[in-house]
């Protein structure tokens, strides 16, 4: 199906992603409805620790930019994978069906493997430049597959670039984004070509 067909969707921005730390390409597409609830949706190949993989997701959100369901389904080497997290209107998340209490609150999702859900947090804040926010992300880890919480941090520097951290300020990257919030350039990870 072409996105465009969805008389629903009143806006849908595409990007294709290089990695820049290994092997690999990404198509991802943001729709998002009359209503302001979005998807968000890409495919990733790659090669993770030296294993052919191949990732197809799927993140739908409210019109509050919080997300609702995250669904991940590809290969990894030789082993096939299907999850599913979900988060209902009290914040519980699951993970396939399975509750997993550590993360409940969450209000982001964050697919290890892509840069695509930084767009998410970024549009709800919605931050002013020189402004900070930080967010509690239910983190899907990849090869792992495996959900944690993973603190982060925010800070607009200018209109399109984001000074990000996680794991307290272990982990610091730019982020360059478009007039959608999409990722155009994520230090040395990932670059729109």
């Amino acid at each position: 199906m072409d996105y465009n067909d969805d008389p629903g969707v009143t806006d849908t921005r595409r990007k294709l992603w290089r990695r820049l730390d290994q092997p690999g390409h990404e198509l991802s597409s943001l729709d998002i409805g009359g209503d302001g609830a979005a998807t968000l949706r890409g495919t990733a190949v790659f090669a993770e620790g030296g294993e052919p993989t191949l990732v197809a997701y799927e993140v739908t959100c409210d019109a509050g930019w919080r997300t609702s369901t995250a669904r991940a389904s590809g290969s990894f080497g030789s082993q096939a994978f299907d999850v599913t997290l979900a988060v209902d209107a009290d914040g519980k998340w699951t993970l396939n069906d399975k509750r997993i209490p550590p993360v409940d609150g969450c209000i982001d999702v964050d697919l290890s493997f892509t840069p695509a859900t930084n767009l998410l947090p970024i549009r709800r804040l919605a931050l002013p430049v020189g402004a900070s926010a930080p967010v509690r992300a239910a983190w899907l880890r990849f090869p792992e597959l495996t959900v944690e919480v993973l603190e982060q941090t925010y800070h607009r520097t200018a209109t399109t670039r984001y000074a990000y951290e996680s794991d307290n300020g272990a982990f610091r990257a730019e982020i360059e984004v478009d007039d959608a919030g999409m990722v155009v350039h994520y230090e040395n990870l990932w670059k729109a070509e």
